[in-house]
């Protein structure tokens, strides 16, 4: 049996690793139009950042590599034209020499995977405008940021790329302007948990322009300007586009493969083509969102290799299925991480589905262990079934062990209930007592069961603001002297609650928040034993300050994050 692999990359060279293992005698050829197979596309901003020093620590396997351990044939610099699908060849060109044959295949991988959107903008083809794909992009990018006395960048997009690529120029000392057409950076988190994010990214000198259209670029004597519709144009010395991907599909098109989403390549559960003879991986294929249940991209490292493997193991004779993916992430925005997985508000209203959430701000660690901080976790549920349907964590250590845990909770079908019994390890150092997944669940089962009312932050603008109901703050006052949200004028201290009842009026409705959201929980309980109708603030006052003091337009004030 004889194999082709186009692409060689993250599901390409899984996939001819794995049909290696399972079939000694496959004649296996692999085919990479760049110079590079196996190498670590993840790690690239981090190579031009500095963090990973060595240009060898990108590529996990050379062509040579590949043939003394896996004898697969890695032919670099290497295109592939066109697939005859009715004689089983395609046609490859050296790209070092020019010349054109053609190959036999009796089966076919595709990975060519996705290709960086340049958007049709005036002036977009300036020498001074990069992307990043590839090891030779990398290459390129480092050579210009070292040699050419490049002292400031706009990163344009703020998807994966784009966040990664501003934290690695900033921290190379250059400035750093990140624009994005969005109202928030990472489009898979909602916007009140990129507030966390955006603060901090301000903090460490990173210009963010939010809500902003690019228009088109301008070269200038002194560099290029980036010109926006409702900013003045960003003058720096290089631009960076980070706008998205596009799926590789070209070479499928043309072969009269059926595809799907936004053009990508339709497969079935095997990652088999509407061709038996041809599979497909990775960015270029569409595959099931295992949430919604709907066809989507998924460009992620992960389901790419996994996707490598099942189309090896079907071409050698198993029966191996993709069950979909539900786009689990994770990524270090400095000192941050932000972690998600599932669907966001938006998209499970884009399906039309009934849910609940919960927010919390627990601790990394036990409180009285040295080194502790807080997450932010917001998690969403089906009012129905109670079934995770996303998971969203910002924070600094313990964010991605959180959000690990959720995700294989949501996809072993767990209710949100059964966060609360999940047996996890537990030292101070690492965890407390009560694990922050075990908290959501035990809130989760509060709201459940009706033990907790919830408002959110979308609810504050329809309080009613004619004294008919009461707004509690149960901080201590020096808590509430350095701030509190708008309206809430009353400030009991939850442990000073119980013998201060008779101050608040049992006829009118409480609404009350603290910090994190637990104290508040407590006066809920205590309120609503009283008789009184209560209802507890999600994600507390530092969610509360962190959304609304926002910034929304011209990027970082003097004061970090809020409002000029």
């Amino acid at each position: 049996m004889k194999v082709i692999i186009v692409g060689g990359v993250a599901g390409g060279a899984s996939a001819a690793a794995r049909l290696r293992r399972l079939d000694e005698s496959a004649q296996i050829i692999m085919l990479e139009r760049s110079g590079y197979v196996s190498y670590a596309n993840c790690g690239l901003p981090y190579y031009i950042g500095g963090t990973i020093k060595e240009q060898r620590s990108l590529t996990l396997q050379t062509p040579a590599s590949f043939a003394a351990r896996f004898n697969v044939e890695a032919r670099v610099q290497h295109g592939v034209l066109a697939i005859d699908r009715e004689s089983k060849t395609v046609t490859v060109r050296d790209l070092t020499n020019g010349q054109e044959y053609t190959e036999n295949y009796d089966k076919l991988i595709l990975a060519p995977g996705a290709r960086p959107v340049v958007p049709p903008l005036p002036g977009v083809d300036s020498s001074k405008i990069y992307t990043l794909r590839t090891v030779e992009d990398t290459l390129r990018l480092r050579e210009a940021v070292l040699n050419k006395q490049i002292k400031s960048v706009a990163v344009v997009g703020a998807g994966f790329v784009g966040v990664e690529m501003a934290e690695n120029l900033q921290e190379l000392g250059l400035e750093v302007s990140l624009i994005q057409r969005e109202e928030h950076i990472l489009p898979p988190l909602d916007k009140d948990m990129a507030s966390f994010l955006h603060a901090h990214m301000c903090a460490q000198g990173v210009k963010l322009l939010l809500n902003q259209n690019v228009t088109a670029f301008a070269e200038t004597a002194a560099g290029i300007d980036v010109l926006l519709q409702d900013q003045p144009a960003v003058s720096v010395d290089m631009v960076v586009l980070a706008v998205g991907v596009a799926p590789e599909t070209d070479l499928a098109r043309a072969a009269g493969l059926q595809l799907g989403v936004k053009g990508s390549i339709m497969v079935n559960e095997h990652m088999q083509t509407s061709d038996a003879d041809i599979y497909a991986v990775g960015d270029a294929v569409s595959v099931t969102n295992s949430v919604s249940g709907e066809k989507a991209l998924i460009a992620l490292a992960g389901p790419a290799n996994k996707q490598g493997r099942i189309a090896a193991e079907n071409i050698a004779g198993l029966d191996s299925c993709y069950q979909g993916s539900p786009a689990t992430a994770v990524l270090k925005v400095f000192k941050m991480t932000a972690a998600f997985t599932g669907l966001n508000e938006r998209a499970a209203r884009a399906a039309g589905l009934d849910y609940e959430k919960i927010i919390l701000a627990p601790a990394s660690h036990a409180s009285y262990y040295p080194g502790g901080n807080l997450m932010t976790i917001k998690l969403l549920f089906a009012r129905d079934s109670q079934k995770i349907i996303g998971a969203q964590i910002v924070g600094f250590d313990g964010v991605d062990k959180r959000l690990d845990v959720l995700a294989t909770a949501m996809q072993a079908g767990l209710t949100v209930l059964a966060l609360k019994d999940i047996d996890l390890a537990y030292a101070p150092p690492y965890s407390s007592a009560k694990d922050p997944v075990n908290m959501a669940g035990f809130i989760a089962e509060n709201v459940v069961t009706g033990k907790v009312r919830q408002f959110f932050y979308e609810d504050l603008v329809a309080l009613p603001q004619d004294g008919s109901i009461t707004m509690l703050d149960a901080r201590t006052p020096a808590e509430y002297a350095q701030g509190h949200a708008e309206g809430f004028d009353i400030n009991i201290p939850v442990d000073e609650l119980r013998g201060r009842l008779h101050e608040l009026n049992k006829s009118k409705p409480v609404y009350v928040m603290c910090r994190t959201g637990l104290r508040s929980y407590i006066a809920c309980r205590q309120l609503m034993q009283a008789g009184f109708e209560c209802y507890n603030f999600a994600g507390g006052y530092l969610y509360y300050a962190s959304v609304h003091d926002e910034f929304f337009d011209s990027g970082c004030t003097t004061e970090c994050g809020r409002k000029a």
